[in-house]
């Protein structure tokens, strides 16, 4: 059955039948689903005053797939956010939801009936989810110039632990695919021994939009702004400055500030809706702060997200469940600060490249962040889907699968990652916890 799915020759075709087959399995598993009753039913309320669709499999099939925070989403792609708590929710998905209903309606569709937003987020989210998948690959041959380690990273991208959160209309799959572009784009301006052009200088920037794009579909996106702070500060430190390399610093500079943007961008939105009124109607307690944020009021105070807030008895199952993501997280971005040229063969094989040694260096710093706010701040259990869009630990467990001596702890990791995403994706169509 291997054999069949994957021949070394095509890669790509390898990586789209694999995909093929593993969607395919969590398809069987979400209509298996409707054996039981649902735990809840609250994907209901996205069928209320709209006519009941034609088309009953496809209805069946997206509402099953339509939980939890995909509620949210598709009600914002109808509707435009309405409460204040809906903020928490980036706009990047209902946006997008909404826009290809649009242009289904002007080509003459009718979608006033069925659920249409619920459809085009699953759609949206499969497509991301395989182009994430290609990306990966590339981004991996990038950074390690090595075929089988980065063919085995982007199987483990088509597996992740994230499951049907990767098919559902939610934000994980196109923040995957937007991540993932960003750090290829990155890797392509700064890795490599070649002459400094404007084109690797166009390749920052565009990294840095691509990494914008991100923060409009999940707000850790801004964290992607570390990986050029510590470019551009190996740049000032370590290069003279010379033109080519004042160039850099300002090709840097430039996509820095776009992800900044994509981060604020929503910000001073809610900033325009809910602090800038007539004179003496009540503000939001949050447009006082030094710092207006409405994601962070929204999550403290309608998701009591906060610094330890987590840790009470009845949440350790969670903690249990997220811990060997975690590990999978924290010990691939321990070990690659320690020796980053395990992870790149391109800083090994050019020592005067010092950019790629920290280029392994600052995503392992990202992702250690991530994981540390996910174990005193986040709901813990979304590590495991949030993970899915960092890419080190990725390529690090592919090189302890593809060495004889590692391989059989990756085995086991695979085993565990295969057994997670398919019992979740029964839970997940159910509508039970954990989200």
């Amino acid at each position: 059955m291997a054999s069949m799915l994957v021949d070394p020759a095509q890669p790509q075709a390898s990586l789209v039948r694999v995909f093929t087959a593993w969607k395919s399995v969590l398809l069987a598993i979400t209509i298996g689903s409707g054996i039981a009753q649902p735990y809840d039913t609250s994907t209901t309320l996205v069928t209320i005053d709209r006519p009941a669709p034609s088309n009953e499999a496809a209805w069946d099939i997206a509402s099953k797939l339509t939980r939890w925070d995909a509620i949210y989403f598709v009600q914002t792609a109808r509707r435009g956010y309405v409460y204040e708590q809906e903020r928490a929710f980036a706009a990047g998905p209902s946006w997008l939801m909404a826009r290809i209903v649009q242009g289904l309606s002007l080509i003459g569709l009718d979608t006033s009936t069925g659920t249409f937003e619920s459809l085009a987020g699953i759609a949206v989210s499969h497509l991301s989810h395989l182009l994430s998948v290609l990306v990966l690959y590339q981004l991996c041959l990038a950074i390690s110039n090595q075929k089988k380690p980065s063919f085995t990273a982007a199987i483990l991208h088509i597996i992740s632990p994230a499951g049907l959160f990767l098919s559902a209309p939610y934000a994980e799959s196109v923040f995957s695919l937007l991540s993932f572009l960003g750090y290829l784009f990155l890797a392509k301006g700064l890795l490599g021994n070649q002459k400094r052009r404007l084109a690797h200088d166009a390749s920052l920037v565009s990294s840095g939009l691509w990494f914008g794009f991100s923060c409009t579909f999940r707000s850790n996106g801004l964290f992607s702004g570390i990986p050029f702070a510590v470019a551009l500060l190996v740049e000032l430190t370590c290069s003279p400055p010379t033109l080519p390399n004042i160039r850099r610093r300002f090709a840097l500079v430039l996509g820095g500030l776009a992800i900044a943007v994509g981060f604020i961008a929503p910000q001073f939105s809610a900033y325009l809706s809910f602090c800038v009124r007539p004179s003496g109607e009540a503000l939001r307690p949050w447009c006082d702060k030094a710092l207006p944020s409405i994601y962070t009021f929204v999550q403290e105070h309608y998701w009591n997200v906060g610094f330890l807030r987590y840790w009470v008895p009845g949440n350790m199952p969670l903690f249990l469940l997220a811990g060997p993501v975690l590990y999978l997280m924290i010990r691939s971005g321990i070990d690659t600060l320690q020796a980053p040229s395990g992870l790149a063969s391109a800083a090994s094989s050019d020592p005067g490249n010092i950019q790629a040694v920290w280029l392994g260096r600052s995503m392992a710093i990202t992702q250690l962040l991530i994981a540390g706010l996910a174990i005193t701040n986040f709901h813990i259990q979304i590590i495991t889907r949030i993970a899915s869009a960092y890419p080190l630990w990725y390529l690090w467990l592919a090189n302890k699968l593809c060495n004889g001596k590692t391989s059989r702890f990756g085995g086991h990791v695979v085993i565990f990652m295969i057994l997670y995403a398919t019992i979740q994706g029964a839970l997940f169509a159910s509508f039970m916890p954990p989200a």
